[in-house]
């Protein structure tokens, strides 16, 4: 594939490289905007109309036109403007005209006076204060011009996109069609949950972990189970995810160690790297094609698996989708407590980060153990120590990435 694997690759050049390689693979289709939540633009989406789409008032007042106010007599009330009910009457001089927040001001209007900067005595209204000119006037389009672009392509809908959208009249919306991702575990101890374990047996639980991830990413997921380590079923998993699938993901047989017919039949069938990662936990990690399709190989420790999806194959997923990808929040933590580390790969450890006496910090959770998933069930960030970094004493400053998305 292009790089060296005699070494521990950093986790950077693993990520260029196969992003390097990758394009987005999803055709587009023009959806009804109640249907396009979660999926990715494919096209920039410009307004069609300003917003606002008129001059109104940011506040409960009044329109007054500032040659009125100049001799700092009352000004008698003409009339009322209300939110979807204009004023519409004559407006002469000496006169204001009451207005409710949302209205559009009368034509001539320099300002709009807060009511609370005012008394009313009947229909005479004094003014306590000078306004400003433009003062409580939304221009037209100060917020979004005729013909802005709003919202790029790859932006996935979320909640916060769908009312912009349905706020400029947009009806209907060009998205990509969701990735289509192939899965499966391997290995002749894992048995489904539900079933009784016999001595040795350990329950399948990463393909919980990345089917929650792909769900969260917009992803069909088609789920092949558990492939024992067998050639010929094997063969039959790869063959019909290449068939069937953009992507295939598998957890497990990727290490050095496991059964060696795995590696054999992906390089028979397509073009793989397996690469050893310097990165803890996760360290044993698979990433090319098969004909038709893009494969990553997922280390079978459950932490590991999730930890190499998150940093290595969430991003690449996004890129097969035609998703704008931006990298994890890092921020500076104290350790709380001292951390145990040893130099030669990049560590995400799974920690706890709350707001202390003198700012953010943060603790381990406990067992570092890739084995040991309930540290990552109850961390809610990674304390990301550098390569070559060794233990960290307490009150050391330290980098800490929060859960995202698909960790949330």
């Amino acid at each position: 594939m292009g790089f060296d694997t005699s070494g521990l690759l950093p986790l950077s050049d693993a990520l260029q490289g196969m992003l390097e390689q990758l394009a987005c693979c999803c055709d587009s289709e023009q959806l009804p905007l109640p249907e396009a939540l979660g999926r990715v633009l494919a096209s920039d989406i410009a307004s069609p109309l300003a917003v606002p789409p008129f001059d109104n008032s940011a506040m409960d007042g009044y329109a007054v036109r500032l040659e009125d106010l100049a001799s700092g007599t009352p000004l008698i009330m003409a009339g009322k403007a209300f939110a979807g009910q204009p004023y519409q009457g004559e407006w002469p001089g000496g006169h204001c005209v009451r207005i409710m927040t949302g209205a559009p001001v009368p034509p001539g209007t320099d300002a709009v006076v807060m009511q609370e900067e005012t008394q009313a005595d009947g229909d005479r209204i004094t003014f306590l204060a000078q306004p400003e000119p433009g003062q409580n006037i939304r221009r037209a389009g100060n917020d979004i011009g005729k013909g802005a672009c709003v919202l790029p392509a790859g932006t996935r809908l979320t909640p916060r996109e769908m009312p912009l959208l349905a706020s400029l009249g947009v009806a209907s919306v060009a998205v990509r069609r969701p990735l289509k991702v192939a899965i499966f575990s391997t290995g002749d101890e894992l048995k489904p949950v539900g079933t009784p374990l016999a001595h040795g047996d350990i329950y399948d639980s990463n393909r919980y972990g990345v089917r929650a991830m792909l769900a969260r990413m917009g992803c069909d997921c088609l789920d092949l189970g558990i492939i024992p380590d067998d050639p010929a079923q094997l063969r039959a998993a790869f063959i019909r995810a290449d068939a069937e699938a953009d992507v295939l993901i598998t957890t497990g047989g990727v290490s050095v160690g496991e059964a060696d017919f795995t590696k054999q039949l992906l390089d028979e069938l397509g073009e793989i790297g397996f690469w050893k990662l310097a990165i803890k936990p996760g360290k044993p990690f698979a990433f090319g094609r098969l004909p038709h399709t893009w494969f990553f190989g997922l280390p079978g420790n459950p932490v590991s698996a999730m930890v190499t999806f998150d940093q290595l194959v969430q991003p690449a997923l996004a890129k097969l989708s035609g998703q704008r990808f931006e990298r994890p929040l890092q921020l500076q933590a104290i350790a709380a407590e001292p951390l145990k580390k040893s130099p030669g790969r990049l560590d995400f450890q799974r920690g706890i980060m709350s707001q202390g006496p003198n700012g953010l910090e943060v603790r381990s959770t406990g067992s570092q153990d890739s084995a040991v998933f309930s540290s990552l069930s109850r961390a809610n960030c990674y304390i990301v120590l550098e390569r070559e970094r060794g233990r960290v004493a307490a009150g050391e400053t330290v980098t800490v990435e929060p859960f995202g998305g698909l960790l949330l």
